[in-house]
C-alpha cells in the first residue's frame, strides 16, 4: 500500500518515453558477520514503475508505451539519471532501458 501512496504525492509527469521507477529495496543479508555500509552496496536493478510518458514521436504518429504505473521491471545497473523527491530515490529512465518486465 505504500507504493499507492507514492503515486498519489508524486507530481513528476516525465516526456516522452521515460518512466519513473521507485527502485526496490535490497534485502539487508549479513554474511559470516560482515556489515556492508550503504556506500558499498550495488545500485538496486529492480524497481516500481510510478509514472510513465505518452510514448515518443515516430514518423509523426505517437508510438503507445509498453509500461504502466504498477509494473515491476528490472532496468540496467547505470541507466537512467537519480532523483530525490520528498526523501524518495527515484529513477527517471528512457523505456528502452528496461530490460524486462516481471509478473
Amino acid at each position: 500500500m505504500a507504493t499507492a501512496t507514492k503515486a498519489k504525492t508524486l507530481k513528476i509527469h516525465p516526456l516522452e518515453d521515460r518512466v519513473v521507477i521507485a527502485p526496490a529495496d535490497e534485502a539487508e543479508s549479513m554474511r559470516g558477520g560482515l556489515y556492508i555500509p550503504d556506500t558499498a552496496k550495488e545500485k538496486p536493478t529492480q524497481g516500481e514503475v510510478i509514472a510513465v510518458g505518452p510514448g515518443r514521436f515516430e514518423k509523426g504518429a505517437r508510438v503507445p508505451m509498453e509500461l504502466k504505473v504498477g509494473d515491476q521491471v528490472i532496468y540496467g545497473k547505470y541507466s537512467g539519471t537519480p532523483y530525490t523527491f520528498d526523501a524518495e530515490e527515484y529513477v527517471i529512465i528512457k523505456a528502452s532501458d528496461v530490460l524486462a518486465k516481471l509478473g
